[in-house]
């Protein structure tokens, strides 16, 4: 599980600034299910870049909108209404 949990960070590390990807994007890269990723990234004590993982339809996961909102407009993403465009931001994997 350690080596598995390593893979999710290394892979949200890897996603560039100004850009985001899904829990799933992430799942595929690593193999394992988005429910891990999440439950990965909300447990890491924030040593890697979790605002920059979204949902599929590149809504924030309620209790991380304002704070992850703020870091991605730091970025230059646009956040409207808890939701990034994810046609204009995803990042390639």
């Amino acid at each position: 599980m350690a080596d598995l949990s390593d893979s999710i960070l290394l892979a949200a590390a890897a996603i560039p600034s100004g850009r985001v990807s899904s829990y799933g994007d992430l799942a595929k890269v690593v193999g394992c299910g988005p429910r891990l990723v999440a439950r990965v990234l909300s447990t890491s004590g924030g040593s890697t870049c979790w605002w920059r993982v979204v949902r599929s339809d590149g809504t924030i996961a309620a209790p991380y909108v304002v704070e992850a909102s703020e870091l991605l407009a730091g970025e230059g993403v646009v956040v409207r209404d808890g939701r990034v465009e994810m046609a204009r931001f995803r990042a390639e994997l």
